[in-house]
């Protein structure tokens, strides 16, 4: 394909380079003159392991020349990869200063370029859920005199490129995401990258913006998480990495898919309890752990979204399915369920509660001193079936994914659903206004 790559940092310089070595007629575009130059002269603008040799060889073989002149790079292709930067603000929201100047430009170029042929354009800058499609597709729309996805293409392509192994990491990708507004654009997309290693996801433009920003947080939270940890352990006299090698050589729990899935808040006997005392080991050793400090409370803001979703139905009468801190047990210490019983109690709902793991008689030792401190009027709120919560409420909320409950579950008409747990229905019951989802 001929392609026009927008922007010659990192992303841009990589991604024209590499495409430009697999067979692509690129050509790179930037409006410092001095990267121009130095791609013209077969010299990569930016210092980066195999860059300067893949640079030199695609501009000797005339695979890659570069422009400053957008305009020109657009009428020659028929993909346009965008790839300028999106810093951030003094106040920390996303600069689109430069995505948009482009955007108006590749739209100009193209009203002025006609139909002749369908030009794809594919955004990999780092932009938030909705840039695309509220921000940059209007744009587009507006200066080409057409609509998206018909009269011309639009894909968005985040990069997960890391520098100093950029070059490894565009041949040898964790994964490739193609966000596309229409299958057509998806398939160009698609086509770029055709043979490389790694799994292809094509989703939604939203989702794929959204995955760029969930990886990095995600990375960055584990640094954070390491080192604090290091620095406790330092603290506490204790090899940090002996530590991290046996945590890291754990792949069913800790590194693996376990617990990453939006959902309800956390509770039990170990969590809560654990990070109490680590955090509180850490100010005694005068250790700094932001992090692991913000843990709890993160989970206890999450626990009053739930608290939040009932108060705006304007409704009394309250059903909760589940109140032990997971499936399959019996114990309530620090059940985020029980918590949430209590808040809803506390505010004056009127209350009814099935588990059917749950039996006031058998509940022994720890477990029962706790369910008797915290909600002390359990047995008057617990239910004996399914049916009767169902037949009380005005709003349930649905904190277990017990078979009985779930195969009771009504559709359409019906007490207001509030989902903690994410329903396997859930998508189906995403557009009734019955059905709200925390765990969206």
């Amino acid at each position: 394909m001929r392609l026009s790559v927008l922007g010659l940092g990192y992303v841009g310089c990589v991604s024209a380079a590499c495409l430009a070595g697999r067979g692509h007629e690129v050509v790179g575009v930037d409006v410092n003159q001095a990267k121009v130059d130095l791609v013209n002269d077969g010299r990569a603008p930016v210092v980066e392991e195999r860059i300067g040799d893949l640079t030199a060889e695609a501009v000797r073989t005339g695979a890659l020349r570069a422009t400053g002149d957008v305009r020109e790079a657009v009428m020659e292709s028929d993909v346009s990869l965008v790839c300028v930067g999106t810093p951030s603000e003094p106040n920390g929201s996303l600069c689109t200063d430069y995505l948009e100047r482009v955007t108006e430009q590749i739209g100009a170029a193209l009203a002025e370029r006609g139909g002749r042929r369908r030009h794809t354009v594919v955004f990999r800058s780092t932009m938030l859920p909705g840039t695309c499609l509220n921000l940059l597709v209007p744009i587009l729309e507006k200066y080409v005199g057409g609509t998206a996805g018909v009269d011309f293409g639009v894909a968005v392509n985040p990069e997960f490129l890391r520098e100093g192994s950029s070059v490894r990491d565009f041949y040898d990708p964790p994964k490739t995401v193609i966000g596309e507004l229409d299958p057509a654009s998806g398939d160009t997309v698609a086509a770029l990258y055709d043979g490389l290693p790694g799994e292809v996801f094509r989703v939604q433009i939203p989702t794929a913006e959204a995955i760029k920003y969930a990886d990095n947080a995600f990375h960055g939270l584990k640094i954070g998480f390491a080192n604090e940890m290091g620095a406790v352990c330092q603290a506490l006299g204790v090899d940090s990495h002996q530590v991290m090698d046996v945590f890291l050589a754990d792949r069913k729990l800790n590194i693996s898919p376990a617990y990453l899935r939006p959902g309800f808040a956390f509770g039990g006997s170990c969590l809560p309890k654990d990070l109490r005392s680590l955090v509180h080991a850490a100010q005694r050793a005068d250790v700094s752990v932001p992090i692991l400090a913000h843990v709890l409370p993160s989970n206890s803001d999450h626990l009053q979204r739930a608290v939040e979703l009932v108060e705006r139905t304007g409704k009394r009468r309250a059903g909760l399915f589940g109140l032990s801190f997971k499936p399959g047990t019996d114990d309530l210490r620090e059940s985020p369920l029980v918590e949430l019983a209590e808040r809803l109690f506390g505010k004056g709902y009127d209350l009814r509660i099935y588990d059917a793991n749950v039996n006031l008689s058998r509940l022994l030792g720890a477990n029962r001193e706790y369910i008797e401190t915290r909600l002390p009027h359990l047995a008057q709120l617990l239910a004996d079936s399914v049916d009767e919560v169902l037949d009380h409420a005005e709003v349930c909320l649905v904190g277990t994914r017990d078979p009985a409950v779930l195969s009771a579950l009504p559709r359409g008409a019906g007490p207001v659903l509030i989902d903690l747990v994410r329903l396997p229905d859930a998508e189906e019951r995403r557009a009734e206004p019955e059905y709200v989802g925390l765990a969206w």
